[in-house]
């Protein structure tokens, strides 16, 4: 989304906030020796600015992640303010961007809370699979108590159906469960089971810089231009 979104000409800031650094991997972006990650931003109070790289995408930047970040959150567990140090790093970059993308772990930890605590919105993706649909009200609920105690201002930017295969019975009752009875904005854009979104990691670009023409990149790409519609955003148009 984030490739999709600098396509449309948006100066795009993807912050890689897993340790798993998929994100980072996904881009082919490698640390160099003596460089820095968002470890270092959060931990060691390296300016953002010294971390951020530039990808093979044209106006899409990254803050890179690294292994590091796996023991951050016990490190953090002692410091002032503990959940608002991602927000404090970010907010002297953020007018550098149209917007920036926190690409968070799967888990409802620390560093979560820290992306929840800097982010002005939360786009929810749901995979067509059980697990997903009832982790759901869980996430839900952190977002609130984040909302209650730490930021006022988030909310909840869309849930994003993924990994969707009509020909399954499965995926097309938890569709219509989340558009019949969920109350949060459903995205109209629905993300397809892709081979090219699987194969794009391997190949370290993003799927509508592999192959720019599959079924994943025009879903990505419609999903773009929806969320750009729904922050009424509009895309420059060319002759």
């Amino acid at each position: 989304m984030g490739a999709c979104l600098a396509i449309l000409e948006k100066r795009i800031l993807l912050v890689d906030f897993d340790p798993q650094a998929n994100c980072t991997s996904g881009l082919g972006i490698e640390i160099p020796a003596g460089g820095y990650s968002i470890y270092d931003c959060i931990i060691n109070h390296v300016p953002a600015a010294s971390a951020i790289q530039p990808t093979a995408t044209p106006n899409l930047f990254i803050l890179p992640s690294h292994i590091d970040l796996v023991g951050a959150e016990l490190e953090l567990v002692s410091r002032m303010r503990r959940e608002y140090i991602l927000k404090s790093v970010l907010e002297k970059i953020r007018d550098d961007y149209d917007y920036i993308l926190i690409d968070c772990m799967p888990s409802l930890g620390l560093l979560t809370i820290n992306a929840m605590t800097a982010a002005d919105s939360v786009l929810i993706p749901i995979q067509c699979e059980i697990y997903s649909l009832e982790g759901l009200q869980k996430l839900k609920n952190t977002i609130s108590l984040v909302k209650d105690h730490l930021n006022p201002e988030l909310e909840i930017e869309g849930l994003v159906m993924t990994m969707y295969d009509s020909r399954l019975r499965l995926a097309n009752m938890i569709l219509e469960e989340v558009r019949g009875n969920v109350t949060d904005p459903v995205y109209k854009t629905i993300i397809h089971r892709n081979s090219k979104i699987s194969e794009s990691p391997s190949m370290k670009a993003p799927v509508i810089m592999y192959d720019a023409t599959s079924i994943g990149s025009m879903n990505f790409l419609k999903l773009a231009m929806e969320f750009l519609k729904r922050n009424n955003d509009e895309v420059e148009q060319k002759n």
